[in-house]
């Protein structure tokens, strides 16, 4: 399952990061790392920012990145 198909106030365990050249390093480097726990906060009216919690912080990203992000274990908090 990728980050854009989960629904707010779920979660789960980033198994890759897929994607190529300099959108793979930016996510990489905003720690969007496998094995890295990660929450869907919100998600804007018409769908698109998508606001996350991980590693302490808050981050959001486009709905097109979240799509190139797999998960492997989804969980509700």
């Amino acid at each position: 399952m990728t980050l854009d198909n989960i629904k707010p106030g779920q979660g789960g365990i980033i198994s890759s990061i897929g994607g190529h050249g300099m959108l793979r390093r930016r996510l990489l480097d905003m720690g969007l790392t496998p094995n890295t726990k990660v929450k869907v906060r919100k998600v804007a009216p018409m769908g698109d920012p998508i606001e996350l919690s991980l590693r302490n912080y808050v981050l959001t990203i486009r709905k097109e990145e979240a799509s190139k992000i797999e998960l492997k274990e989804v969980f509700s908090i």
